[in-house]
């Protein structure tokens, strides 16, 4: 006997049952893997790979610090965002160097980075460049340009934060005390 009633059977990738149960299952799968790849693409740089190295240079910057601290050392940098100057004026107990550098270290993104030459234009004054343009907060350091190669290594530094979106001018000082003189 033949079964004319018999419905023809549909091949796998074609039957409703087969995409109901797994379609949404592939979808989700294909959307991790999408996401997935935007993390590790656009990763933040906030936390830093090497705890040892951060950890060792914590010393370094105290003993600048308090070499800033013992000179009296004040710098006020003003940022002008329309033509990219920055200036900046330093005052203290110190022989100043023609050149300084800059350091505008963005919180987020390291490849954001800018390192200004500043150079002399009076006693006490330097001016520099921006790279490129800044936007919202960042971390600010300042150092003398014969001590360039390597930030750690500066005889003296001075740090601060500006918020370029709140103001245009900032005051980097010590944080440490100076130590009494023996």
């Amino acid at each position: 006997m033949t079964d004319q009633s018999a419905e023809k059977v549909l091949p796998w990738y074609r039957q409703f049952w087969f995409w109901f149960v797994f379609g949404p299952l592939i979808f989700i799968i294909v959307m991790c893997g999408i996401f997935v790849t935007i993390a590790f693409k656009n990763s933040d740089d906030v936390v830093t790979d090497n705890y040892y190295k951060v950890g060792r240079m914590i010393n370094q910057t105290l003993i600048q610090d308090e070499k800033a601290a013992e000179l009296g050392l004040v710098a006020k940098v003003k940022i002008d965002q329309l033509t990219g100057d920055v200036l900046v004026s330093l005052s203290g107990k110190h022989n100043f160097p023609r050149q300084m550098l800059l350091f505008l270290d963005n919180p987020a993104k390291a490849d954001k980075d800018q390192r200004i030459l500043l150079t002399e234009i009076a006693a006490g004054e330097y001016r520099g460049e921006l790279g490129t343009a800044i936007e919202y907060s960042w971390y600010v350091s300042l150092i003398p340009e014969a001590d360039a190669s390597r930030r750690k290594d500066a005889e003296w530094l001075l740090t601060g934060q500006i918020d370029v979106a709140k103001t245009a001018e900032t005051t980097l000082q010590s944080r440490a005390q100076p130590h009494p003189a023996k």
